[in-house]
């Protein structure tokens, strides 16, 4: 079966050591070079204490930062059109970790 337009067969595989998790909390490190992603699950012990345990960090090109970026707007789109819109907690934003 031959391709449309000469696209390529996209054939995807999942590696030995590939793994899912859930992340609530996700912090991003970035410099001119890459976009760092560090996932993580957020637990908030006490009014005073909060506590992140990052099990995870992906490293993206710029141009697949913004990939992603696009991409998960398109999504969110689509799932709000679907669902309705997603409410954020006006108090998440103080809680964002761009370093």
């Amino acid at each position: 079966m031959s391709s449309a337009a000469g696209q390529p067969e996209i054939r995807i595989t999942k590696t030995d050591d590939y793994r899912e998790g859930y992340a609530n909390s996700i912090q991003i490190r970035l410099s001119v070079w890459d976009f760092l992603l560090v996932f993580g699950t957020m637990n908030q012990t006490s009014p005073e204490a909060v506590h992140l345990h990052n099990f995870q960090g992906v490293y993206l090109s710029p141009q697949q930062a913004k990939a992603l970026w696009n991409i998960l707007g398109q999504n969110v789109a689509h799932y709000e059109s679907a669902f309705g819109e997603i409410k954020l907690d006006p108090r998440a934003a103080a809680q964002i970790s761009i370093q």
